[in-house]
């Protein structure tokens, strides 16, 4: 199909990425600028942190490899959103677009202003506020240019960046082992809670080091051959940034003492120094920090696009994130929309008190886990309904326990993200519904029953390929013996017809 540089049609994106740029684009959407600041957030609850982070990195391996399967049967653009509104019908398919959307451009916001932290390691050492803020606009906007010339860039970019960060990262987390002196980890549990309730704790600090490890399957309609690079991209960048976290962190740990790496900034800064003395390595893994966030801002502008861009194709997001421009089909409204409302929110976060970004953080963190529990789901109710009919009996046990593993490592996460925190979540997730009734209200429809494609709309034709648009007759209701996965449901002609 054609596509055109002015009229922003529906076309098909191209499929730019292949497994080594879906890989990084995994890698450096997880790994940001978070873990060079994690050692000291966990510093409080002592080693016990570390039990945390490897019950968080075994939840965020069943997540990768429910995604890793999802993507297989449904390897299109959109990820979470795609498995929801597939499982689940268009409502709840919007409301995870929804949420994920808030997570990508409050992230950004996030990630930021931690870089912003590690530039002034080396500029605007007074911190004047001015200044903080243009850098930090600075930061924004340039991955949102180099997502706005196409996926081509965005591919090479992101594998630059995370061959840069891996650098100091291996470092610490292979040569930093061999300096580690246990009397600098403290007490096993120093938090004063009992051993569960620091695990929990911290296990919720350490969930935020994982979010991204979805990047691959939202991106999927743009990644060659998506059924086997897609899969293998997210359970291989997760994996690596498994080792590099736990290991890395464990390093420090050993490298600079309680006491020190509960009070500091830049605790991979610190362990660097005491290492080799002076500052020139901190300054070193400084530098690897501004790189290492700003190819995770360029990994997550791609994914601000992407999941709007997906859900608005199907016509559950205003039309002009359906669009795309220029030759490389770029879905250039929802860049630049969740630029401007990322930078929004970063200069209200350095102009107002500073627990408001705290809370934004934390948000970021519920929104994300809300997909996260909807794939799980749309994985365990499709393999209890169909999976007899494709795998064995063995292949079924164990994606079935993958699948309950993920769905129960979500709802800890969502627990464990404290009540305020899941109060404001649920707020800002139902902040959608109006946008929701204005959609449908455009379209004219009303209920599943009504939700063929209206005339006023693109036709059928128009419609991104990578995306399987349900026929017009099997977009009815619930109730009846059909399914949006393929094929008739069993035993449910007794239902009621709405």
């Amino acid at each position: 199909m054609s596509r055109t540089t002015t009229s922003g049609e529906r076309a098909a994106p191209k499929a730019a990425l292949g497994l080594p740029a879906a890989s990084a684009l995994v890698i450096g959407s997880i790994i940001g600028t978070g873990v060079f600041a994690l050692p000291s957030a966990l510093a409080s609850y002592g080693p016990i942190s570390l039990v945390a982070f490897v019950a968080v990195t075994l939840g965020a391996l069943a997540l990768a490899s429910t995604f890793g399967s999802l993507s297989k049967r449904l390897p299109a653009s959109g990820g979470p959103y795609v498995y929801a509104r597939e499982a689940f019908g268009e409502f709840v398919g919007f409301l995870n677009a929804w949420s994920y959307w808030i997570t990508a451009w409050a992230g950004n916001a996030a990630i930021v202003v931690a870089w912003v932290g590690y530039v002034e390691v080396f500029v605007n050492t007074g911190h004047k506020t001015w200044i903080s803020v243009t850098l930090a606009l600075v930061g924004l906007w340039i991955p949102a240019a180099i997502n706005l010339t196409g996926v081509r860039n965005i591919g090479a970019f992101q594998v630059i960046t995370t061959v840069l960060k891996f650098i100091p990262l291996i470092f610490m987390a292979s040569i930093g082992l061999f300096f580690v002196d246990p009397d600098n980890f403290g007490a096993f549990n120093a938090s004063g809670q009992s051993a569960l309730g620091a695990i929990s704790a911290a296990g919720a600090i350490a969930l935020f080091s994982y979010l991204g490890l979805e990047a691959a399957s939202v991106v999927a309609g743009r990644v060659r051959d998506p059924e086997r690079n897609v899969p293998r991209a997210t359970v291989y960048g997760t994996l690596v940034c498994a080792v590099i976290y736990i290991l890395g962190t464990l390093a420090v740990f050993g490298t600079v003492s309680h006491a020190e790496l509960g009070s500091s900034t830049a605790p991979f800064t610190d362990a660097a120094n005491n290492i080799f003395g002076g500052t020139w390595a901190g300054n070193a893994v400084a530098v690897a920090a501004i790189v290492s966030g700003i190819g995770a801002l360029n990994g997550w502008t791609m994914l601000c696009a992407e999941m709007p861009y997906a859900a608005a194709r199907d016509g559950l997001f205003p039309d002009a994130f359906a669009k795309l421009r220029g030759r490389n089909g770029v879905p250039a409204f929802g860049i630049v929309a969740s630029t401007v409302l990322a930078s929004l929110i970063t200069v209200f976060s350095y102009t107002r008190f500073e627990d408001v970004f705290t809370k934004i953080v934390l948000l970021s963190v519920v929104t994300a886990v809300i997909p996260y529990l909807f794939s799980a789901a749309a994985q365990l109710y499709w393999l209890l309904v169909r999976g007899r009919e494709s795998l064995s009996p063995r292949r079924l046990a164990r994606d079935v326990t993958v699948a309950a593993v993920a769905m129960a490592f979500s709802y800890w996460s969502i627990q464990g993200s404290g009540y305020q925190t899941v109060y404001y979540g649920l707020f800002v997730l139902l902040l959608g519904l109006p946008v929701y009734v204005w959609l449908k209200r455009s379209q004219g429809t009303y209920g599943e029953a009504n939700a063929a494609i209206p005339a006023a709309r693109a036709p059928r034709e128009e419609r991104a390929p990578e995306t399987a648009v349900p026929a017009p007759v099997k977009r009815i209701s619930r109730g009846l013996g059909t399914n949006r996965i393929g094929g008739p449901r069993k035993g449910n002609a007794h239902r009621h017809q709405d």
